[in-house]
């Protein structure tokens, strides 16, 4: 496994140590086939996962956010060992299944629905005002509020 050295990033960026364990926990991920799943970016903000589950209801789906990570499970009851069934070929998968996606920060699911076999999971980015860009605004000394208001500060710089 190969590790990377995220100290000199450190030294000018502040608050990013989490994004070095998300990296190590995606590098150390191995990539499933099962089920295949598309992420859909649709605007600034809106996120959708798409995962194509076909066969499972939505009593047999489950889906959990806890601690920024989503996770979607899936398990079918074995309906098949209760027949005497015998397959030539047996290609339509019928296992359980976990997937799992790290969320960033103030990301949320919306709605999840599943249609046509797809199981569509629509998240949002929903930034707080506080964490929103703000001017701030450049008085001098001269334009000091004396108080309370500027006009009273005004009356003094005229007097």
């Amino acid at each position: 496994m190969t590790t990377i050295d995220f100290s000199p990033l450190f030294r000018s960026m502040i608050g990013f140590d989490r994004l070095s364990n998300a990296l190590e926990s995606a590098y150390r991920t191995e990539p499933g086939g099962y089920p295949p799943y598309n992420v859909e970016v649709h605007g600034e903000n809106d996120y959708r996962v798409t995962m194509a589950v076909a066969g499972f209801s939505p009593e047999d789906l489950e889906i959990e956010v806890t601690e920024n990570v989503l996770r979607v499970s899936g398990a079918r009851a074995e309906q098949d060992k209760e027949q005497d069934t015998k397959y030539l070929y047996r290609g339509i998968a019928n296992r359980s299944f976990e997937r799992k996606f790290q969320l960033a920060d103030y990301v949320r699911v919306v709605d999840a629905r599943l249609e046509n076999g797809l199981l569509h999971i629509e998240l949002r980015r929903e930034i707080p005002d506080a964490m929103k860009p703000r001017k701030v605004e450049i008085r001098s000394d001269d334009a000091r509020l004396i108080g309370g208001s500027s006009q009273k500060a005004e009356e003094k710089v005229a007097a």
